[in-house]
């Protein structure tokens, strides 16, 4: 009893201690040394990243160094560098930082440039991205980032961020979550009172920044030196005291810091980051599109369960001379028995796409369920994307056996499983490489950061063969040993003709698609916010819910269609069911194209439009193969229970 009431404190000393993953508390005493970093600058006019260098500021005496970044952070554009901009714990301070040589014509063109197209400076400190606070008619809005210049209205003239006033909210820490140090030679420690007194310290809970634009007398601050202290000053509101960016203009640079105490924990310093404009209309409107599909979804599944259940009850009551006077008189799916599990066109192509499309919703919903679970950070910048292509490498092979388990119940051999291996592990990644490949030579003639190094390229091309198509091949060989997939018919050597319809079924097809749409379009708009608009996306229980609901609706839309197919008689249901679910995709590209148009009506230059196209393509491709390899697997085994239960000679 005693142990165990021992492992209850310890197991509540680690609650107690649980902070977010990938994500480490850092102390500071007074006077302590923090150093300001800066990530690539960013506009949701061109989504065109650059560095943060690439402009005429200050560079720090020990030199530009890069931080180390992770494979997310390199495709995502991210260019972490240390900065001049230093902090003393607890030290109120104002300061000098440099001042610029006088402005040629490039600097100013491009200072001007990327003033006008809303470029953003994105620092940050203890891991923090600065934030900074905004009124836009009475209401305050909050932003990460301060602004390189502003231009005020019907003026000509542009100027520049010089001076920024920080805010650095710190918690004290006194080291009581930490009392249970572990487990030693003598058993469970405790820290003692004098060692707590030693983790006394103070952490950074928030950061936000007022930036400025000062004119200051050039050549009587080129007389100081870098963070000698200078008289703290208000932010002008006269144009004629702003640093305005012209020729042979000298710029210089300061900045000043404040330390608030705060209330704040260290585990919540990110809810002011991942609060939600307008949470309750999310809310309510996720809810009611969960409602709704829920409603519809169980209506149709509902008929046509009934519908089904009465069809084979009536066939199977039947004797055997009667079922056969049935087959003459009725039509409907029990007359393309022997047509039902012919093997469709482009059968290869089929296996691919439903191998890949196996490996993307296996990747899709773990990496949901454990950003949902908390596992995936904000702090941690990158570690979404990073894990998301983990995961795909590794389902490699689950996207190998369902390929080649799927190509041997078709053709009833294992014969050409390599290749059709090697196919799958090459198709999405090959079309991913070649839109990438398009968008990053764009990057490169922009100069921008956003382009993959080609060291990067090599490393992804490593992961790609050394890796992902090892593992396709290993998944394939697994499927060639699994049991095939027995149909439960015989199929006949000539094909039934199919009947005439009134229309074609591509349209009904086309149009099952549109509710598998209802359950993702209201989440789309917070995704696409979050991705072109730079906000923070972290509501994933409301995601994995919603991939829950669209796993659930597109199974039940593409068996619907496919029975549909049956009772007219159309017995090429295999590439019909794929798509009535994977349909979604044209719709998801369609909004896109409306969220370009209508919602991000500042994107600006052929470049940025071809950016945003390129990865919706790749997205939209993405969900297909997803959708449609749900849809096509649900029917699968509907129709193969369907005519299993069926009494054949």
């Amino acid at each position: 009893m005693y142990r165990v009431l021992v492992l209850l404190v310890f197991v509540g000393q680690l609650c107690n201690g649980f902070y977010l993953p990938g994500s480490y508390m850092h102390t500071y005493s007074n006077g302590d040394s923090i150093l300001a970093k800066v990530n690539s600058l960013t506009s949701i006019e061109t989504e065109l990243p650059f560095s943060f260098y690439s402009l005429p500021y200050c560079k720090p005496l020990e030199g530009i160094k890069k931080s180390a970044e992770n494979l997310g952070e390199l495709l995502m554009g991210d260019q972490i560098d240390n900065s001049a901009y230093r902090f003393r714990m607890n030290t109120n301070e104002s300061l000098y930082l440099c001042t610029t040589s006088p402005l040629n014509e490039h600097e100013v063109k491009l200072l001007k440039q990327r003033t006008r197209e809303l470029y953003q400076v994105n620092m940050i400190l203890d891991n923090l991205p600065a934030l900074r606070f905004a009124k836009q008619n009475g209401v305050t809005i909050q932003w990460t980032g301060y602004p390189v210049g502003y231009s005020p209205p019907n003026s000509n003239d542009d100027y520049i961020i010089n001076h920024l006033k920080f805010k650095v909210l710190v918690h004290q820490y006194e080291g009581n979550v930490m009392e249970v140090i572990g487990t030693g030679e003598e058993g469970m420690g405790v820290i003692s009172e004098a060692d707590k007194k030693k983790a006394l310290g103070y952490e950074i809970v928030g950061f936000e920044v007022v930036p400025c634009s000062v004119k200051y007398d050039a050549e009587k601050m080129t007389k100081l030196h870098m963070y000698d202290p200078v008289p703290s000053v208000n932010c002008p509101l006269e144009l004629d005291k702003a640093q305005i960016i012209k020729e042979l203009e000298r710029i210089t640079f300061t900045y000043e810091v404040e330390f608030v105490r705060s209330e704040t924990r260290w585990p919540s310093r990110w809810d002011a980051y991942l609060k939600m404009e307008g949470a309750r209309v999310h809310w309510f409107s996720i809810l009611n599109s969960l409602m709704v599909i829920v409603f519809l979804a169980g209506i149709v599944f509902v008929i046509f369960l009934r519908t089904v259940r009465r069809d084979l009850t009536k066939y199977e009551e039947l004797d055997k001379e009667a079922q056969a006077q049935m087959n003459e008189e009725l039509s409907g799916w029990k007359l393309v028995v022997g047509d039902v599990f012919r093997e469709p066109e482009l059968s290869k192509l089929l296996c691919i796409m439903v191998g890949d499309g196996v490996r993307i919703t296996g990747m899709a919903v773990v990496t949901i369920v454990f950003a949902a679970l908390g596992f995936m950070s904000p702090a941690s910048r990158g570690m979404l994307l990073t894990g998301m292509i983990i995961l795909y490498l590794f389902l490699g092979i689950a996207a190998g056996y369902a390929g080649v388990r799927l190509w041997r119940t078709v053709k009833g051999t294992s014969e050409g499983w390599r290749s059709l291996s090697w196919s799958i592990a090459c198709f999405f990644p090959g079309i991913a490489f070649v839109i990438l490949t398009v968008l990053n030579f764009l990057l490169w003639s922009s100069n921008s950061t956003g382009a993959i190094p080609i060291s990067l390229y090599f490393e992804l091309l490593a992961l790609w063969f050394c890796i992902s198509v090892p593992l396709t091949l290993f998944g394939g060989f697994l499927g060639t040993r699994a049991e095939a997939i027995q149909f439960p018919v015989r199929t006949n050597q000539i094909p039934r003709e199919i009947p005439e319809r009134k229309y074609p079924s591509w349209l009904l097809v086309l149009g099952a698609g549109t509710l598998p749409f209802g359950t993702l379009f209201i989440e789309l708009f917070f995704i696409f916010s979050s991705i072109w608009l730079g906000r923070f996306y972290y509501v994933f229980g409301f995601l994995l819910i919603v991939l829950l609901l669209l796993v659930v609706v597109c199974a039940e839309v593409s068996v619907v269609l496919t029975y549909m197919h049956l009772c007219v008689e159309d017995w090429r249901w295999w590439w019909k069911a794929f798509f009535a679910s994977g349909s979604v995709a044209l719709y998801v590209f369609a909004y896109s194209i409306n969220y370009l148009v209508f919602d991000l009506q500042s994107l600006s230059g052929p470049v940025s439009a071809m950016l945003y196209i390129g990865y919706s393509l790749l997205m939209a491709i993405a969900i297909m193969l997803s959708t449609g390899t749900i849809g096509f697997l649900t029917s699968f085994y509907f129709v193969h229970y369907l005519f299993s239960s069926v009494k054949i000679d």
